[in-house]
């Protein structure tokens, strides 16, 4: 398909290479959201949400909104990861109060359908490539973009249940039950997400995370079956197309897996939840995986010394890694603008010990 514009790569792609960098690089997940007045304006002007991830001209405002106010080392393109299941043709849909519906996916039939969409479907997600160009095309050289998407197994999790919020009774017991016709639903989602990812490279995105929300609920042989095993051949083929381009993986809730996880998947980053120990994460996983995260979401509704004591005690941690400050999830809407602009002030100001500013 091509390659991304060569470019001097910026703080936030050096660490995320494995370099340790002079000052840890950050952003904040879903940091183009609803808890700024400026993203709530402009999303009211388009009711539907699928509509306004494939706006070019609006997605791409929110992408910026966050890096004018507070300056992130890394812009994050605004989308959705059930951009994929609806280019593959399902039916979905945000319903306000509610979150995403989608058309359930739980026979060999309506697996098969799915994948006769599979060629075309990084297609008719053209506008986001257009968003990527548009964004790429705004952003200081200094500030890395990054595009994303869901990982197979949280993708499925969504198409077999029919939205989020349940107990996903169902998807495990698809998966279980018919592992075979599973597996193709995860083989689509792969092949879909690698051209998707692909398209939003050539596009001029800087590097790349996959989504992985609901690994946790996985027992451990489906985590290697359906979480890892996915992840592998989505890394493996876009090194293969664009090899200094990170990948970032974000396997939630992942616990003790991680080591797997970091071990097996080829990625360059692993983004960590809340749960991780900092300390942990320092010492046991791979040394050559960077670090990304992961400060506790609710402490950004807090604020103050709770907060920043919290945000340095991460500093302090990784300090001998290459590592990328972020949030154990993502920013919700009750954040007051204060205490991100605070937390942003406090990472930007940091030095390690042996590279002083």
């Amino acid at each position: 398909m091509g390659s991304p514009v060569t470019r001097e790569p910026s703080l936030l792609v050096r660490a995320l290479r494995g370099e340790k960098t002079e000052r840890a690089p950050f952003w904040f997940m879903r940091q183009a959201g609803r808890y700024l007045p400026e993203y709530r304006a402009l999303r009211a002007e388009v009711p539907d949400f699928i509509g306004f991830c494939l706006d070019p001209a609006r997605a791409a405002e929110v992408t910026l909104q966050p890096i004018r106010r507070f300056g992130m080392d890394g812009a994050i393109l605004f989308a959705d990861i059930l951009l994929v299941p609806y280019a593959l043709g399902l039916e979905v849909s945000f319903k306000e109060g509610v979150g995403p519906q989608l058309a359930v996916v739980r026979t060999r039939a309506d697996v098969e359908q799915l994948a006769g969409q599979t060629a075309t479907s990084a297609d008719r997600l053209a506008p986001v490539y257009e968003t990527v160009t548009r964004v790429r095309g705004a952003l200081p050289d200094a500030c890395g973009l990054i595009g994303f998407a869901g990982s197979p197994w949280t993708v499925a999790t969504y198409m077999v249940e029919g939205g989020g919020g349940h107990d996903f009774i169902e998807v495990r017991r698809f998966a279980r039950r018919d592992p075979g016709t599973f597996g193709l639903l995860i083989d689509v989602l792969v092949e879909a997400t690698i051209a998707y990812l692909d398209r939003q490279i050539v596009a001029g995105a800087d590097a790349v995370q996959l989504f992985d929300t609901w690994a946790g609920i996985l027992a451990a042989d489906e985590f290697d079956r359906w979480c890892i095993a996915p992840t592998r051949r989505i890394v493996e083929a876009i090194r293969a197309r664009h090899p200094t381009v990170p990948v970032i993986g974000f396997p939630r809730g992942a616990g003790t897996s991680l080591l797997r996880y970091a071990g097996e998947t080829g990625i360059d980053a692993v983004g960590l939840d809340a749960g991780v120990a900092p300390s942990w994460a320092a010492l046991a996983l791979p040394g050559r995986v960077a670090l990304q995260g992961n400060l506790d979401p609710i402490l950004m509704t807090v604020g103050g010394e709770p907060m920043l004591a919290a945000a340095r005690a991460i500093l302090a941690a990784w300090r001998d890694r290459a590592f990328v400050f972020n949030l154990g999830h993502g920013i919700t809407p009750d954040v007051p603008i204060e205490n991100v602009a605070a937390l942003s002030r406090i990472i930007q100001d940091w030095r390690r010990p042996d590279r002083p500013a």
